[in-house]
């Protein structure tokens, strides 16, 4: 009897305590990693977000920007060699347009501007810091339309900054243009330059969508958490698979899921599949976990012909221990995702 009596009162809170199983619109497909780079030597978690960075003049090699946000900035070349470290401080997210970078430094309040390409082989040169007036910046992403450059800081209270930035003197000079406010944490965001939309990831809500350069426009949602779309808690890092005229995809990291959700890079942005990051065929890059801050770029390179993907890896392979970044090969994305471009 007292046995009986025991179940019947654990039995239910055991049923409240489960959660329902997805119910996702997609297989959940498994990509390779092909590459790795170099390890940040350490325990505890420092790797955060990669930028590819490709010359304008396609005379130099391509390089990836990686943060430390205990440190600074590392620089690798596409064989994931460490070429350059920056001793900035804690910069937390990355993002490149032209041979301009843009880094959210927590140490300085500010963000932080570097110029990419100015040596053989190219190298990377911190430029300047602009005061962002507020604690703690955490995401950043930069975008270029025809009003020149525009960056967005975003920060854990929900806030957006958007800024214009100039170089005409080679130097940084930089102003706060708007500010938006959504509900709550935020991080990865991705500049669409061709349909002048500033992409958005609201961590325990989902991704939105907005149109900066009209004073008046509201955030749009792409995708809720809620709609089981593929996105869970943490959203991180965003960004953009480009095509020809406005077509291409949006690719985000479902963190705690240890998965990718790519939608249509267009409105209204619907859901193209799910995938994860194995590890490579030869098993000489191990597998990826807890992404958080990620770039892809459509740009043909030595070795990925369609494009390039770099995800943060939290573990390598053990959890929080010598974290870096994994290269993949777009075109596998593709290919197991049947995308077109």
């Amino acid at each position: 009897m007292k046995r009986s009596i025991l179940t019947a009162l654990i039995l239910p809170g055991l049923a409240a305590c489960m959660t329902p199983p997805e119910k996702l619109p997609f297989d959940i497909v498994a990509v390779p990693a092909l590459l790795e780079t170099d390890p940040i030597i350490s325990r505890g978690d420092r790797a955060d977000d990669p930028a590819i960075w490709i010359d304008p003049n396609r005379a130099a090699p391509a390089l990836i920007l990686g943060t430390d946000k205990e440190e600074g900035l590392y620089v690798y070349d596409l064989s994931g060699n460490k070429v350059q470290f920056l001793d900035v401080g804690r910069v937390n997210n990355v993002d490149i347009r032209g041979r301009i970078a843009v880094a959210s430094n927590d140490e300085a309040e500010a963000l932080s501007w570097f110029s990419v390409g100015g040596g053989k082989p190219a190298l990377v040169e911190h430029i300047g810091d602009t005061p962002v007036g507020k604690f703690e910046p955490y995401g950043v992403c930069l975008g270029e339309d025809s009003d020149g450059l525009v960056a967005a800081a975003t920060y854990k209270d929900g806030t957006v900054q958007i800024w214009r930035a100039n170089f005409a003197t080679g130097m940084p000079s930089v102003g706060l243009e708007r500010t938006v406010k959504l509900g709550s944490k935020l991080e990865g965001c991705a500049f669409d330059d061709f349909y002048r939309t500033l992409f958005i990831g609201e961590e325990a809500m989902g991704i939105w969508a907005l149109a900066y350069s009209d004073s008046k426009a509201k955030p749009l949602i792409v995708d809720r958490i809620a709609d089981q779309n593929g996105l869970v808690m943490d959203v991180e890092g965003i960004s953009l698979w480009e095509g020809k005229d406005g077509e291409g995809f949006l690719v985000a990291s479902a963190q705690a899921a240890d998965r990718f959700v790519v939608y249509d890079r267009s409105a209204p942005y619907a859901p193209r599949g799910i995938f994860t990051v194995t590890a490579s065929p030869d098993g000489s890059v191990d597998a990826v976990t807890h992404t958080d801050g990620l770039d892809v770029t459509s740009a043909p390179l030595p070795g990925f012909p369609k494009g390039l993907l770099v995800v943060q890896d939290d573990g390598n392979p053990e959890s929080e221990r010598d974290q870096n970044f994994k290269l993949v090969d777009w075109m596998e994305v593709a290919t197991s995702l049947s995308l077109e471009d």
